[in-house]
C-alpha cells in the first residue's frame, strides 16, 4: 500500500505543536534561533573563506592546480548529494539529533583539515565537512518550522538569512587576515571553538521536535538514486567549462543524472514511505519556490563568480579588499533579511519576492555596464541593490518551501530548499562561465590584433584567452612599461565585455524569477500549522 503526502488534504496539528513542550530555556524560539545561527555561521563562514586560503594550501603543500579545484569541489558535491537525505534523517531521527551530529562532525573534520600534511587529507576531510555541513543547515531550517508559531516564522527565517549574510560577507575578510598574519591552517582551526561554543549551546536549548506521522523507515533505493542523479548533474555543471558543453562526458554524465531523475521519480510513486513524497509538489507555490531559488543562486552566484575576479584581477584588490568592497552587497542583506521578514509576514511573500528579483534584474543589468575604470561608489550602489533584491528573495523562497511542506517532511523541504541554490549557483557559475568563454574566445583575438600587438601563435592565443576569462593580462616577463600597458588593457577591456554578457544573461533570468515569483504564497502549512498523510 503506497503512502503519499497530500498537500491538499490536511489534518490539523495538535497545539502548540508535536513533540515535548517548552521547558524553561529548552525549546525557547528565539535561544533555538541563536544556537541554529551559530552553526549556520560555522558552516557558510567556511563555504567563503576557503577560496582566501587556497593559494596559501597550493604553495605549502605542493598542490597542483587540479588538486586546489578538488579542495573546493569536493566538498560542494558532498554538500549538493546529501542535503536532501540530509533533511530526511532530520525528519526520521529528529532534527536537534542531526543538528548536533553535523556540527560536532562539522568543526572535527575543520580541525583535521588544519592538521593535514597532504593535499590528499584536505580533500578528503573537506568531502567530509561537506557531508556534515548537509546534515546541519536542513535541520537548522527544520528546528525553525518547528519551534516558531507561523506568525513569527518570517521573522525567524530573516534573521537567519541575516546571519547567512554576515558570516559569507566575513569570510574573505577574516580569511585574508588569518592566512596573512598567522596561516592557512587558522582558517579550519577558527571553526573548532565556533563548534564547542554551538554544541554547547544545542545541548542546552534545542529541544527535538517530531510530527506524529513522521517517517518510520528509510527509502535507500531512493538515497542511490538521487545521489547518483545530483552528483551526475553537479559534476557535468562543475567540469562543463573544462571539458565543454559539447563534449562526450559532459553529455553522458547529463544523461545518466536524467535517467536517474527519471528512475527515482518512477521510484518514489512506488514504495511505501518515499524519500521525497511526490505529493509534495502538486503545491504550486513550494515548486515555484524551489524554482525560485534555483533562479535565484543562478543569476547571484553565477554573477558573483566573476565580480571576484573583476576585483582583484581588474582593479588589483587584494582578497581582504575586495571583500570590504563587497560589504555595500552583503551589508544591505544583513540588513534587509529581518526587514524582509517583517514585509512578509505583513503582505505575504508574493509582493516582495517580485520586487526583490526585479531590483536584482536592475542590479545585473547596472553591473553589465561596469568598466575597468569604474569608481568604488558607482560599483557600491550597483552591490548595494543587488543586496537590497536578494534579501526578500533569500527569506521569502525558503519561506515559501519550508512553510508549504507538512511539519514531517519539514527537514527535506530545507534540504530541497538548500539544494536548490547549490543547483542553482553551479548552474549559473557554468553557464555564465560559457558565455564569458565564448565572449572572450570571439573578440579577444580582434582587439589584440586591433592593438597592432606582437602575433600570437595558436598554443599562446589559446593560454591568453583562458587568462582572461578571469582578468588576468597575459604580460610577458620584463615587457616594456608601454607593451605591458597596451596587453593589460586589451585583457581587462576583453574581461569586462564578457563579464558583460554574462552579467546581461543573469539579469534576464532574475526577470523570470520574477515572473515564476508571481506564483508564489505565504507558507499554507506554516500559516495553519497543518500536514498531512493519506494512505
Amino acid at each position: 500500500m503506497t503512502r503519499q503526502i497530500s498537500v491538499e488534504d490536511r489534518v490539523p496539528e495538535k497545539a502548540p505543536g508535536p513533540g515535548p513542550a517548552p521547558t524553561g530555556l529548552r525549546g525557547h524560539p528565539w535561544l533555538t534561533l541563536f544556537a541554529v545561527a551559530i552553526g549556520v555561521m560555522m558552516v557558510t563562514l567556511d563555504g567563503t573563506i576557503v577560496a582566501v586560503a587556497n593559494p596559501a594550501i597550493q604553495q605549502d603543500l605542493g598542490a597542483s592546480l587540479a588538486d586546489v579545484q578538488w579542495i573546493t569541489n569536493g566538498y560542494l558535491l558532498a554538500l549538493a548529494v546529501s542535503l536532501i537525505t540530509a533533511g530526511k534523517l532530520g525528519d526520521r531521527f529528529g532534527h536537534r539529533q542531526t543538528f548536533l551530529i553535523g556540527i560536532t562532525g562539522f568543526a572535527a573534520a575543520s580541525a583535521a583539515i588544519g592538521l593535514s600534511s597532504s593535499v590528499e587529507l584536505v580533500i578528503g576531510c573537506r568531502v567530509a565537512q561537506g557531508l556534515f555541513g548537509a546534515l546541519l543547515m536542513p535541520a537548522a531550517l527544520g528546528l525553525l518550522r518547528a519551534t516558531f508559531p507561523a506568525e513569527k516564522l518570517n521573522m525567524a527565517i530573516g534573521i537567519w538569512g541575516m546571519v547567512i549574510g554576515a558570516s559569507t560577507a566575513a569570510g574573505p575578510i577574516v580569511g585574508g587576515l588569518l592566512v596573512e598574519n598567522v596561516s592557512w591552517q587558522s582558517v579550519f582551526f577558527i571553526n573548532v571553538p565556533v563548534g564547542v561554543v554551538a554544541l554547547a549551546f544545542g545541548l542546552f536549548i534545542l529541544l527535538d521536535h517530531r510530527a506524529d506521522n513522521a517517517p518510520r523507515s528509510f527509502d535507500l533505493p531512493g538515497v542511490v538514486l538521487l545521489s547518483a542523479a545530483m552528483f551526475s548533474l553537479v559534476w557535468a555543471l562543475i567540469k562543463a567549462s573544462d571539458w565543454g558543453w559539447g563534449d562526450p562526458l559532459t553529455l553522458v554524465f547529463l544523461g545518466v543524472s536524467l535517467i536517474c531523475f527519471t528512475a527515482f521519480a518512477v521510484w518514489e510513486t512506488k514504495v511505501a514511505e518515499p524519500l521525497i513524497p511526490l505529493g509534495l509538489f502538486r503545491s504550486l507555490p513550494l515548486s515555484a519556490g524551489t524554482v525560485l531559488m534555483v533562479l535565484m543562486a543562478f543569476a547571484f552566484m553565477g554573477g558573483l563568480f566573476f565580480v571576484t575576479f573583476y576585483l582583484q584581477n581588474v582593479h588589483g584588490m587584494s582578497p581582504v579588499d575586495s571583500g570590504l568592497h563587497l560589504l555595500p552587497l552583503t551589508g544591505m542583506m544583513i540588513v534587509g533579511s529581518p526587514l524582509a521578514g517583517a514585509a512578509i509576514t505583513a503582505v505575504g511573500p508574493r509582493i516582495p519576492l517580485v520586487a526583490g528579483m526585479l531590483a536584482t534584474a536592475v542590479a545585473c543589468f547596472g553591473m553589465s555596464r561596469l568598466t575597468p575604470g569604474t569608481a568604488t561608489l558607482t560599483m557600491s550602489l550597483w552591490f548595494a541593490l543587488l543586496g537590497v533584491g536578494l534579501a526578500p528573495v533569500m527569506v521569502g523562497a525558503t519561506e515559501v518551501i519550508v512553510g508549504n511542506a507538512p511539519l514531517e517532511l519539514s527537514g527535506v523541504a530545507g534540504g530541497l530548499q538548500q539544494a536548490a541554490m547549490q543547483v542553482g549557483g553551479s548552474l549559473g557559475t557554468a553557464v555564465l562561465g560559457a558565455v564569458m568563454a565564448r565572449t572572450v574566445g570571439n573578440s579577444f583575438g580582434d582587439n589584440w590584433q586591433a592593438a597592432q600587438l606582437p602575433p600570437l601563435g595558436a598554443g599562446q592565443l589559446d593560454l591568453a584567452e583562458k587568462g582572461v576569462q578571469v582578468g588576468i593580462a597575459p604580460v610577458p616577463p620584463g615587457a616594456p612599461a608601454q607593451l605591458a600597458e597596451a596587453i593589460t588593457k586589451v585583457a581587462h577591456d576583453t574581461f569586462v565585455s564578457g563579464m558583460s554578457a554574462a552579467f546581461t544573461v543573469a539579469g534576464v533570468v532574475a526577470v523570470l524569477a520574477a515572473l515564476v515569483a508571481c506564483f508564489t504564497r505565504r507558507g499554507e502549512n506554516a500559516a495553519a500549522g497543518a500536514g498531512a498523510a493519506h494512505i
